[in-house]
Parts: C-alpha cells; structure tokens; sequence
C-alpha cells in the first residue's frame, strides 16, 4: 500500500494505491462522492484487485471532472498495472434514488457487474443500455481514465444508497453490504476470465 499526495487544480488529493491484480477499482472521488472510496478499497480487499482512491482530507471538497485528470504517478502507475479498470463514482439524480448505471467502454464487464448487483442487491436497478444512461453519466471519453487500461472498463455511477448506509456524511462512510457483494462477484468473474474481455 502506497499512499502519495498530489495537487490537481490547486486542490490536494491524498491518493492511496495497492497494486495487486489484473481488474483494478478506481474511485478519483472519494472525496466529494461520498462511499465510493470505501467501496472500492472494500472490493479491491476482498478480490484481490488492484487499488487506485483519491480523498480529499483537508480544504473544500473539489470535484475535478475524470477527462481532466492528469496523468499523476499514482495513475499513471495504476493505468500501466491494471488491464481493465472498474471506476465508481456518485450520481445525485433525485429521478433515479435506486438506479445504477454501467457505462464505460467494456460493455462485456459493464454487464457483468450489472448482472451481478441484480442478484445480489435487488433493491437497485442497473442499466447497462447506454441510450438508458443520461450522457454525463455514460463514462465514453478516451480521456477518462477508465478507459485508459488495456481492456478498457466499465465506470458505475452509484447513487448515494448504494454507497453509504448513513443518511449524513460520515469518515469513513460504510458501503451497504448487498453493493459490496455485488461488486465483489462482478469483479470475481472478471478475474476469472483474467479481464481480457473486448472493449466493444
């Protein structure tokens, strides 16, 4: 475990990095999106995958669009090691309280980790058909990091009761357990198949 801190945009981000295996969960931010650090230091111990979080422990939360991350060590470490990258983020649409979506440039691992939370976490609904997912959300860029491994990835846009059981901020915040084991199923049938899934 590596831990590094870094400036972005004048905003300083600690960001901690495990390299392990081939899948790798990334959350760049954990601090403004509450839960998706945790979560993905919780799936990432569980399965074996690697480990890529950046938190904000001091000033404003700042949140820095993922096209406009730029190539840090951290990530640029994480990007070289992992071959197809899960990356959770927030989404606060008030419409969709329970919707997951999977976007991302794998759609092969986006269905995957969709199929997996249907059975594991019934209480939310995943999408995976990209017309589905309003277009911020949809996580296609090239710049965006998740797309940037080999075998692209897959980007889950959780809203806040997928990521915390509490109904205010706290540190850390604790994922509901019915995500995590979603998560951790998904993400055990991509490193069964090693990750090397299409990125179309």
């Amino acid at each position: 475990m590596h831990t590094e801190r870094v400036t972005i945009e004048d905003a300083t981000f600690l960001t901690t990095l495990r390299l392990a295996g081939p899948v790798g969960l990334l959350a760049l931010h954990g601090g403004v999106e509450g839960g998706t650090a945790e979560l993905a230091s919780e799936v990432a111990t569980r399965t074996g995958a690697t480990l890529l979080t950046f938190t904000q422990p001091e000033g404003p939360p700042t949140h820095i669009p993922s096209t406009r991350m730029p190539p840090c060590t951290p990530l640029t470490t994480f990007l070289s090691h992992a071959t197809l990258t899960i990356s959770l983020h927030g989404h606060s649409r008030r419409t969709a309280p329970r919707t997951i979506y999977a976007g991302g440039s794998n759609r092969p691992a986006a269905r995957i980790l969709a199929t997996a939370l249907s059975h594991r976490a019934p209480a939310f609904e995943p999408i995976t058909t990209l017309a589905d997912i309003p277009r911020p959300l949809r996580g296609l860029h090239p710049d965006n990091p998740v797309n940037q491994t080999r075998d692209g990835g897959a980007q889950l846009e959780l809203p806040i009761l997928a990521r915390t059981t509490h109904p205010r901020p706290t540190n850390p915040e604790i994922p509901p357990t019915e995500v995590v084991e979603g998560i951790v199923a998904g993400v055990r049938v991509l490193l069964e198949g090693g990750g090397g899934f299409p990125s179309h």
